[in-house]
């Protein structure tokens, strides 16, 4: 490589390692697109939500369901090495063994005993569980994308500030699903009812203290460390931050069709993260710079983006059999009582069970320490 054409490539390395896949795109696909996206929808007459809803089913199939199985193609590849251990740590291999076998099976005994003994009242609180679990992962996932926005751009924040932010999250995901609770009585997910908790009124009003000053001392926190770092944070971070607790979290409930529009979002937000580690993953083979023989697939050449593309295409026939064409067999297959339990009670178990599982799967998956991470999000 010449003097010249080397300098010319250094600036693109540089903004390469500084974002996901560059700042437009970042600030997009990490939370960026709710500002576009969510505002117009209160001016939405809500005779068009079986429109929005067609519109939302359609992208479930693109983004939303193919993230959850990007998780499962990440998690349990080369499994056997991560339950012996082998290049991790004991703690992050008990992690593993917990969240890819006992919870799985946990959860298999649980419907199994539900829909057994035909509990529509047991499966209905767990979707009640669904909603505490997602909220958990939603609002652990504007954490995290933070947290990669600032190794990237090299704007770390402190163990103090990470706790100031840790304790707002968890406290605005608390006050959210108490607020679901004590709202909604009664709702209905594929057939069966979903049944709620409900909580004193004084323990909400503590929760809602909690988040309104855990808030005033995030925005505090913020303000110094824009000072620290010289008028500059990580905004693509705390964009995806900002927007995971509040407008997904805490305000998604307030309009309706914002509920049909934010897992899109949040799918789009985790895909970001997710096919930059792939992309690395296979830019790391020998092989990777090769180009494809057959010339239909050119555009695909060197070999690796083949098999980005490969990985993103199998993510989607996944998403398809866990989400629709596994239980909807199922519903026509196996034989129970369908006055009691619908006609789609295993498109309720698998929605509930991939959901839930998923939370378990990104907790170990995406945790600080684990080498993969270390190794192909930030390369």
């Amino acid at each position: 490589m010449t003097l010249q054409a080397a300098a010319k490539s250094e600036p693109e390395v540089t903004q390469r390692k500084a974002y996901l896949f560059g700042p437009i795109v970042d600030f997009l696909m990490l939370g960026g697109s709710a500002f576009v996206l969510l505002p117009p929808l209160f001016f939405v007459p809500l005779r068009y939500e079986g429109v929005i809803s067609a519109a939302m089913l359609l992208l479930a199939n693109l983004i939303n369901h193919p993230h959850f199985a990007h998780s499962y193609q990440i998690f349990y590849r080369n499994f056997g090495r991560k339950v012996r251990g082998e290049g991790y740590g004991k703690d992050l291999q008990v992690r593993y063994i917990f969240a890819g076998i006992i919870v799985p099976i946990i959860m298999v005994v649980f419907f199994a005993y539900a829909f057994g003994t035909g509990n529509t009242r047991l499966l209905g609180y767990a979707s009640n569980a669904m909603a505490f679990f997602v909220g958990w992962h939603y609002v652990k996932q504007g954490y995290g994308m933070l947290m990669v926005d600032a190794v990237l751009k090299r704007k770390f924040f402190n163990d103090g500030d990470k706790k100031v932010l840790l304790i707002n999250s968890y406290a605005v995901w608390i006050l959210a699903w108490l607020e679901v609770n004590s709202v909604i009585t009664r709702l209905e997910l594929w057939g069966l009812n979903y049944y709620t908790f409900s909580a004193p009124s004084w323990i909400i009003n503590v929760v809602i203290t909690a988040a309104a000053a855990s808030t005033a001392a995030t925005i505090v926190m913020l303000i110094n460390r824009w000072r620290k770092n010289g008028n500059t944070l990580p905004y693509n971070g705390v964009i995806a931050y900002s927007v995971s607790l509040y407008a997904w979290i805490l305000l998604g409930t307030y309009n309706p069709l914002w509920l049909l529009v934010i897992p899109a979002l949040h799918s789009t937000q985790y895909l970001a993260v997710v096919w930059r580690y792939q992309t690395n993953v296979e830019r790391d083979q020998k092989d990777a710079g090769q180009g494809v023989e057959l010339k239909i697939l050119s555009p695909l050449s060197p070999r690796y983006k083949l098999r980005v593309a490969a990985f993103i295409i199998v993510g989607g026939i996944i998403g398809a059999l866990g989400f629709w064409l596994v239980p909807m067999a199922l519903n026509q297959l196996v034989p129970y009582n369908r006055e009691v339990m619908g006609s789609t009670i295993f498109l309720f178990i698998f929605w509930v069970f991939i959901n839930v599982h998923h939370y378990f799967l990104d907790n170990v998956m995406w945790r600080r320490g684990n080498p993969e991470v270390s190794r192909y999000l930030f390369k």
